[in-house]
């Protein structure tokens, strides 16, 4: 984690604004790249399914992949940086995007690699989970929302 001095308080940071923004613009990409019809009152219609990916998977998965996982790596393999992502990070999110491939296709698993790095960057810029589970809840509930329709 970072300093204590050095962490950046989430409400104050521009670049959490940013990357809440680029959800909308992956999301208007996959629309222009598919044209997928979009169901606009899909909770309504499957509010379980919806809520629980959108709101306990986030949760547990980032308690497990950012809270534990990428500190345990972080403590015993690599402090080590590059750029403003750490080897934890990107080991982290490697792991994460495997793990992934259990149940979505493989390029929509390989992808997640993606917001995986934004999420653990926000955990140790903040030194919380606050940042990477809103950020995950917000990412999931546009995807869900707009691409993905429950079988």
């Amino acid at each position: 984690m970072t300093p204590r001095a050095q962490l950046v308080p989430l409400y104050r940071d521009p670049l959490f604004y940013l990357a809440l923004l680029a959800g909308p613009a992956a999301w208007l990409l996959f629309y222009l790249l598919n044209a997928t019809p979009v169901v606009w009152n899909k909770p309504l219609l499957y509010p379980q399914w919806f809520f629980t990916l959108v709101l306990v998977y986030p949760l547990l998965e980032e308690i497990a992949f950012r809270g534990l996982l990428q500190e345990l790596v972080r403590d015993l393999v690599s402090r080590a940086r590059y750029g403003p992502l750490t080897a934890a990070n990107l080991l982290t999110s490697v792991l994460f995007a495997a793990a992934h491939f259990f149940y979505h296709p493989p390029l929509a698993a390989a992808l997640v690699f993606f917001p995986s790095l934004v999420f653990g960057f926000f955990k140790e810029r903040t030194g919380s989970l606050l940042a990477p589970v809103l950020l995950h809840v917000f990412y999931n509930a546009g995807y869900l929302w707009l691409f993905v329709t429950p079988v």
